[in-house]
C-alpha cells in the first residue's frame, strides 16, 4: 500500500502531480535500437545513481488484471529482479498510467539511499515495491499512451535533486525508443497465430496456464505448448520476455 509522502506533496493523491514533463515526458531518443542497446543504457543509468539492479516493465492498455510485465532487467537474458517487484500493486498501476512523479521507498531509515532519496522535491515515498530493497521508480510514457515503469534498487543509490530530472530524462527517451522497436531490429518474428496470440495476452493480464487453458476451452498441455511456440517465435528467452516483445510489437495489447 501507498505511504503518505514524506514531501510537501503529503497528502496528496498520486496521479495529481503533472511534473516538469508534462503529459508524456521528453520524446528524445526516437532512433531504433535493439533489445541489447536498452539493456545497455539501463546499466549505464544503473552505474551512474549507484544502483545494483534495474528493471523496465511495460503496462499494457487492457485494464482487466492490469499489472506491470517485466521486459528486461539487471539479470537479461534472463528475469531475475523483475520477480522481486510487486507488479500488481493497484496504486502503483494506477500511478504509472495517470502521472510521471517519480515513487522511491526505502528498507531502513540509516540506509545511504534512503538519506539521499527522501531529500528529493517531486517524488513520493511507497511501501517497498521489492521487499527487503531501497529504490527508486521512474514512470515512463511514450507514443500511442504506452507506458512503463523504470526501477532501480539498492542501498547506496546516489542521486541529488538535479540528477532526478536528467536521469527520468533518460529513462524516457529509452522508453521511447524501445517502443518504437520493430521485427527487424528485435529479431526476425515468425508469423503469429491467432491462438498464440490469446495465450500471450492472457498471460500478459496475469492470468496461469491452467486459467488460460479453462477460459479458451483448451487442454493445459495445449496452452503450454501455444506459449512455447509464441517463445520460439519472438526469439525470447523465457514467456516474459515474450510478452514483453509482444506488447512492444503491437501483437498485443
Amino acid at each position: 500500500m501507498i505511504h503518505a509522502a514524506v514531501n510537501q506533496h503529503a497528502g496528496t493523491p498520486l496521479n495529481d502531480q503533472p511534473g516538469p514533463f508534462g503529459a508524456f515526458g521528453p520524446q528524445g531518443g526516437s532512433h531504433a535500437l535493439t533489445f541489447a542497446d536498452a539493456v545497455r543504457r539501463c546499466r549505464w543509468i544503473a552505474l551512474d545513481i549507484n544502483a545494483d539492479s534495474f528493471a523496465l516493465l511495460l503496462l499494457p492498455s487492457v485494464q482487466e488484471r492490469a499489472r506491470l510485465v517485466p521486459c528486461l532487467d539487471s539479470d537479461y537474458p534472463a528475469v531475475g529482479f523483475s520477480k522481486k517487484i510487486a507488479t500488481d500493486d493497484e496504486q502503483v498501476v494506477r500511478h504509472v498510467r495517470a502521472s510521471t512523479e517519480p515513487l522511491w521507498w526505502s528498507a531502513g531509515e540509516d540506509t545511504p539511499a534512503a538519506t539521499a532519496l527522501g531529500s528529493l522535491s517531486w517524488t513520493r515515498r511507497i511501501s517497498p515495491l521489492a521487499e527487503g530493497t531501497c529504490g527508486i521508480a521512474f514512470p515512463i510514457h511514450a507514443e500511442r499512451n504506452q507506458c512503463g515503469l523504470a526501477v532501480f534498487a539498492g542501498e547506496r543509490i546516489t542521486l541529488a535533486q538535479d540528477m532526478l530530472y536528467d536521469i527520468h530524462g533518460r529513462c524516457f527517451s529509452l522508453f521511447a525508443a524501445l517502443t518504437r522497436l520493430r521485427p527487424g531490429h528485435a529479431g526476425p518474428a515468425r508469423a503469429m497465430t491467432r491462438r498464440e496470440l490469446e495465450c500471450l495476452k492472457l498471460t500478459a493480464n496475469g492470468y496461469t496456464s491452467e486459467e488460460i487453458a479453462r477460459l479458451l476451452k483448451l487442454s493445459v498441455h495445449t496452452t503450454n505448448q501455444y506459449l512455447t511456440q509464441s517463445v520460439q517465435k519472438l526469439n525470447a528467452v523465457s514467456r516474459t520476455q515474450a510478452v514483453a516483445k509482444a506488447l512492444r510489437l503491437g501483437l498485443i495489447e
